[in-house]
């Protein structure tokens, strides 16, 4: 017996219009380290005359831990690792690394810069405060010293060399 053909083929229909929500392109968001040397600067002199001095202490002191730990440590762990990055991206990563230390460098100095105005503050503020935002610009230092002798023992450039550069510019 034999059977009717079938059809393979599918029956087309209309196209029915689908409504896609509309979606804006939003430009990324702007991070510290995006923004030029001056548009930085700017914020930077704002916070320092806009909050007393204990208050920008931490705000430095928390920001500097933060870009610290976010932005070097990182590069840090990946070269410190053989075998955990390409050997062809291992130079790339060594100049970043500088370029990203001598922006820590800077950001140091502007937390030292907040703690030198903490000090010369009148002694009426809050002593509670005062010691608290001492006490972590002494943490974010040690921090900092350590990262700093991991970075000069990856770049070869040494930690007293920064130093040195930065205190005579």
């Amino acid at each position: 017996m034999e059977s009717a053909p079938r059809d393979l083929k599918q029956r087309s229909r209309p196209a029915e219009a689908k409504a896609q929500p509309k979606t804006t392109l939003q430009p990324p968001q702007r991070t510290p380290s995006m923004l030029a040397p001056a548009e930085r600067q700017a914020m930077t002199d704002q916070s320092l005359i806009s909050h007393p001095p204990d208050i920008s202490l931490i705000l430095r002191a928390h920001g500097e831990q933060l870009w610290l730990t976010a932005e070097v440590v990182p590069i840090v762990r990946q070269l410190e690792r053989p075998g955990l990055m390409p050997e062809d991206q291992v130079g790339a990563a060594l100049a970043y690394l500088e370029v990203l230390w001598i922006d820590a460098r800077q950001r140091a100095a502007e937390t030292d810069a907040a703690r030198a105005a903490l000090d010369r503050a009148d002694a009426e503020r809050d002593r509670v405060l005062c010691d608290k935002a001492r006490r972590y610009h002494a943490a974010v230092r040690r921090l900092r010293t350590a990262v700093g002798r991991r970075v000069a023992t990856l770049t070869g450039l040494g930690e007293h060399a920064h130093a040195h550069e930065h205190a005579s510019s």
